[in-house]
C-alpha cells in the first residue's frame, strides 16, 4: 500500500465542496499540497485553517492553460515533482436542448472538458520525465449513463472518460495512472451553477428522495485510489447513494 505522507498533490477547483473536502483530508496524511481555483479569498481561508500542514495556494480558472500551467509550475518550484493532479473544477448548468443555452454550452465545454485537458496538458511532461504520476478526474454516474435535461452536461462528463482512458493507454508504459470519480448526487453547491429555475428546483427536490453523498465521502475515494500500490491502477470508481436509481 502506498502512503499519502510527502506526495506531492495538486488539486484543482479546491476551494470548496469535493475540492475541499479532498484537501482537508489529504492535509491530514500528511501530503504536500498545492491548490487553485478561480476565488482566492476561499483558497487563502482554506490554507490559513491547516495550520502545520504543507499548502501552497494560487488562483488559477482551469480554462485557461497559462494559469493552470502556472500552478504546475508552481509545484515543481517548491517541491521538484508532481506526484498527483486531481482535476475536480466543474460546472453543472442543466436545462433542456430546446431552449438552446449556447452560452452555457460553452461554458460547460471550456470548464469540463477543456479544463480536464489543460490539467493533463500541463503535467504530463513532468510526470513523464519521471517515469511516475497519477492523474485523477472528477466525471459523475451522468458520464455513464444520459438523463433527459441534462444532455450536454452528460456530454462533457462522457468525454472526459474518454480523455482519462486514453490517457492510460497512452501512458501506461510511463507509469502514469489515471482516475475517474464518478459520483452519483453530492450535496455541494455545485447545483447554484445550474442558471434554469426549473432544474434548479428539479435539483433540490430529488435530493430530497434521497440521502445524497458528501463531500466527504468522494474524498475518501480520491485517496483510496492514491493510495494504492504502483503496480495497481483503479480506472474507474462510481459512487452512489444507495437510494439513487440512475
Amino acid at each position: 500500500m502506498n502512503t499519502i505522507i510527502d506526495k506531492v498533490v495538486v488539486i484543482l477547483g479546491a476551494s470548496s465542496g469535493i475540492g475541499e473536502a479532498t484537501v482537508r483530508l489529504l492535509a491530514g496524511k500528511g501530503a504536500k499540497l498545492v491548490i487553485a481555483s478561480r476565488r482566492e479569498e476561499k483558497l487563502r481561508e482554506l490554507a490559513d485553517s491547516l495550520e502545520g500542514c504543507s499548502i501552497a495556494y494560487k488562483t488559477a480558472d482551469v480554462a485557461s492553460y497559462e494559469e493552470v500551467k502556472a500552478v504546475i509550475d508552481m509545484a515543481v518550484e517548491l517541491h521538484g515533482r508532481v506526484d498527483v493532479l486531481y482535476n475536480n473544477a466543474g460546472i453543472m448548468p442543466t436545462a433542456p436542448l430546446i431552449e438552446g443555452r449556447r452560452n452555457e454550452w460553452r461554458q460547460l465545454l471550456d470548464t469540463n472538458v477543456m479544463g480536464v485537458l489543460n490539467g493533463i496538458s500541463a503535467v504530463l511532461p513532468v510526470m513523464v520525465e519521471q517515469q511516475s504520476g497519477h492523474i485523477i478526474a472528477t466525471d459523475s454516474v451522468l458520464g455513464h449513463h444520459v438523463y433527459e435535461n441534462s444532455t450536454v452536461y452528460c456530454g462533457t462528463k462522457f468525454a472526459v472518460r474518454a480523455i482519462m482512458e486514453g490517457l492510460r493507454q497512452e501512458h501506461r508504459m510511463d507509469n502514469i495512472k489515471s482516475t475517474i470519480i464518478s459520483p452519483g448526487n453530492v450535496a455541494t453547491d455545485l447545483y447554484k451553477s445550474i442558471q434554469s429555475e426549473s432544474a434548479r428546483q428539479a435539483e433540490l427536490d430529488f435530493r430530497k428522495t434521497i440521502d445524497p453523498l458528501t463531500a466527504e465521502d468522494i474524498a475518501t475515494a480520491v485517496a483510496y485510489a492514491i493510495e494504492t500500490p504502483d503496480r495497481m491502477s483503479v480506472s474507474e470508481i462510481m459512487i452512489r447513494p444507495t437510494k439513487q436509481g440512475i
